[in-house]
């Protein structure tokens, strides 16, 4: 009996290890078989990869375009900033001593006041009288120098069409000789500064008399639009004037 029991128990174990053993390839050929299931899916059509291709090279070349637009945009932007920073420099550098200049003029225009208030026979009788005179001459002379070196130069106005531009008109002179709307009179001289008015002309401008020649290329029917302009601000001027002097007699009266 005691040798049929270990029998049986040892055809028992043979057995369990046989079943193990059966087991064991079973789960590795189910492991197997997984990734067997991914290569049984369907492969993509050609048209299907190249759908995908080209989609893909629709979105990079937009992204390139979109990049290539950034990059001319701020390019343009750092040239403006750069001719800006130049421009204000040459301007800073041209026209940074206007006001000091404008001062200047002042100056300028007393000398020649005292210049103009002593007569030819005056300068003759009284030596130290010649001397003196000479001496503010030469100052005027060196002031007119050193406006020319900076870009200071006079308005050359007797006789030129009015500008609202470099002159301001004080009062309007009949006179039928010369074109209307010409600069007759000068009262105080104006000045500019390389390509700006630093002082207008203060001027007396003509009236009454044939329109002024037209320029060269424009309509002979028409006066020009620059004549027109000036004609209209002198003649605001000459009114506002007039009112102010009105006024100011009737204060007095």
């Amino acid at each position: 009996m005691v040798l049929d029991m270990e029998v049986t128990e040892d055809k028992e174990e043979r057995e369990d290890e046989e079943k193990t053993d059966s087991q064991e390839p079973e789960d590795s050929s189910t492991d197997e078989e997984a990734p067997l299931e991914d290569d049984s899916a369907e492969p993509k059509s050609e048209k299907e990869v190249s759908e995908e291709i080209e989609e893909e090279e629709i979105d990079l070349e937009a992204e390139v375009a979109e990049l290539k637009d950034k990059l001319l945009r701020a390019m343009a932007e750092s040239e403006n900033v750069r001719r800006r920073a130049e421009r204000d420099k040459e301007n800073s550098a041209k026209y940074s001593i206007a006001a000091f200049a404008r001062e200047m003029l002042r100056v300028n225009d007393n000398l020649r006041r005292a210049l103009e208030s002593v007569d030819e026979k005056s300068r003759e009788e009284n030596e130290a009288l010649k001397n003196l005179v000479v001496g503010v001459e030469m100052t005027e002379r060196e002031m007119l120098n050193a406006f020319e070196r900076a870009g200071v130069k006079p308005i050359k106005a007797m006789g030129q069409k009015f500008d609202p531009n470099l002159h301001e008109a004080m009062f309007e002179v009949e006179d039928k000789d010369q074109p209307a709307g010409t600069v007759v009179q000068e009262l105080e001289t104006g000045y500019v500064i390389h390509d700006r008015a630093l002082r207008p002309a203060r001027v007396g401008v003509s009236k009454g008399g044939p329109k002024a020649p037209l320029e060269e290329g424009s309509n002979d029917k028409k006066p020009s639009d620059s004549m027109s302009k000036g004609q209209s601000v002198y003649e605001k001027q000459a009114e506002a004037q007039s009112d102010a002097s009105g006024s100011q007699v009737d204060e007095e009266l």
